[in-house]
């Protein structure tokens, strides 16, 4: 999909500032310019499209907010009623960032979808002007309540399907009750969810490294760490998505004492094998892209991974000492950065 296709239908902005005491609720929809349609579309569009969305599904009989969504009201109504809720529960627990909520109703792709998005504030100074006898007197002031930027990444954040109330959910532990939880889903929403693509994919990456630390000596894990880089990047590049049999199959190769200890770590996670890893952000992938190393002697080295994986022009050598020498071939011109 494209931020393009996104059309916005209505949207409400309510003010859930912990600090009061009561909400201010919005009694009527925002009149929104183009500039204020683009920061909404860039919001939504980002929590669509991020690999740390959580697909989700309500727990029938047990979301209130689900409840909210089906009853027949107006938007504004229900988009009352659902930032009230939240703000009951922001308050119940000091440690959840005041914010602004905004909700809108949007149409992608023929499908209709509710948005809620919460604005965590933000605090920063702006200038404040006053006239007094001897003249202007400018002095910066701070503000406690500055939203998200367009740019910005939000914490917390849920698309509903309104077809089959599926849900795309993004969410920050804070504390409650003494623990990190996971309130927006497990509180305020109430839905189970599932891994994201990036926690899926750090999972993979985690569970081959830990692997590698328990069977090889010190010396041989950089180089096979480097190796499950590239055969994570080359799953990535040649077929859109990371496949965990495959990983295995091709990292650990004729080792099945190996292969085994990572599915067992991988079956902790409640993982399906099956179930290919499908990262669409450049965020999530762009690490894959280099490999990275740090010498003892403090040298570091990025190696595009087209680069590594030729050999015309990058070598890594043992020396019959045991040390390693990195050659770098083919080199018409350096220029310092």
């Amino acid at each position: 999909m494209d931020k393009g296709s996104i059309r916005i239908e209505n949207a409400i902005v309510h003010i859930l500032d912990s600090n009061v005491g009561v909400p201010v609720l919005s009694d009527s929809i925002l009149e929104y310019g183009s500039e204020f349609g683009e920061f909404l579309k860039e919001h939504i569009f980002r929590t669509l499209t991020s690999d740390e969305a959580k697909k989700c599904k309500f727990v029938e009989g047990e979301s209130d907010v689900l409840e909210y969504i089906k009853e027949d009201t107006d938007f504004v109504t229900k988009s009352k009623k659902i930032a009230e809720y939240l703000y009951d529960i922001m308050c119940s627990n000091i440690a959840i960032p005041a914010a602004d909520v905004i909700i809108a109703e949007f149409e992608v792709n023929t499908m209709m979808m509710l948005a809620i998005l919460k604005m965590n504030y933000k605090t920063s100074y702006t200038h404040s002007t006053s006239n007094m006898d001897g003249g202007n007197v400018n002095s910066l002031v701070v503000n406690r309540a500055i939203l998200p930027t367009q740019n910005q990444k939000l914490s917390e954040a849920a698309i509903i399907n309104l077809t089959d109330y599926s849900i795309r959910l993004l969410e920050k532990k804070y504390e409650v009750n003494g623990a990190k939880t996971n309130y927006f889903s497990e509180i305020f929403m109430k839905c189970n969810t599932k891994l994201s693509q990036k926690a899926k994919l750090d999972i993979v990456t985690r569970a081959v490294e830990q692997v590698q630390k328990e069977y090889y000596e010190e010396k041989e894990q950089f180089e096979e760490k480097m190796k499950a880089k590239s055969v994570i990047h080359e799953e990535i590049v040649n077929n859109g998505e990371v496949s965990i049999p495959e990983v295995a199959e091709r990292v650990f190769e004729d080792k099945p004492e190996l292969k085994e200890r990572f599915k067992e770590k991988i079956e902790k996670y409640n993982i399906a094998e099956t179930e290919p890893i499908v990262p669409v952000n450049e965020t999530t992938t762009r690490k894959y892209e280099k490999q990275s190393l740090v010498t003892d002697t403090g040298i570091e080295i990025k190696i595009p991974m087209e680069q590594y994986n030729s050999t015309d022009n990058i070598e890594f050598l043992t020396n019959p000492d045991g040390t390693i020498s990195v050659l770098i071939k083919n080199i018409s011109n350096i220029v310092s950065k």
